[in-house]
């Protein structure tokens, strides 16, 4: 696998294009015989931003990730960052 170059216009078309089936995939690594399922997802209180937490059994044990759906249409590991208030100088 090349490494990723996140500057990069055709990286950036590409990650936007994502499905959260995808990054599930990525993350979990599911399989016919530890299927991942969906165990949760509603909406943060500050923000509204969508959330969906998805699970693995694997040997015994539960294996599972929160995915956050950001802005830009992407699903990722981590929250979107929240907006800070910003001071203009003229």
């Amino acid at each position: 696998m090349s490494p990723i170059t996140v500057n990069s216009a055709p990286e950036r078309v590409r990650f936007a294009q994502q499905s959260l089936r995808s990054v599930v995939e990525k993350w979990l690594r599911p399989t016919p015989a530890a299927p991942a399922r969906v165990s949760d997802f509603s909406r943060m209180a500050i923000g509204g931003t969508r959330f969906v937490r998805v699970e693995v059994s694997r040997q015994e044990r539960r294996v599972s990730f929160l995915f956050f759906r950001h802005i830009d249409g992407t699903w990722n590991v981590f929250p979107p960052a929240t907006p800070r208030p910003m001071t203009k100088f003229y």
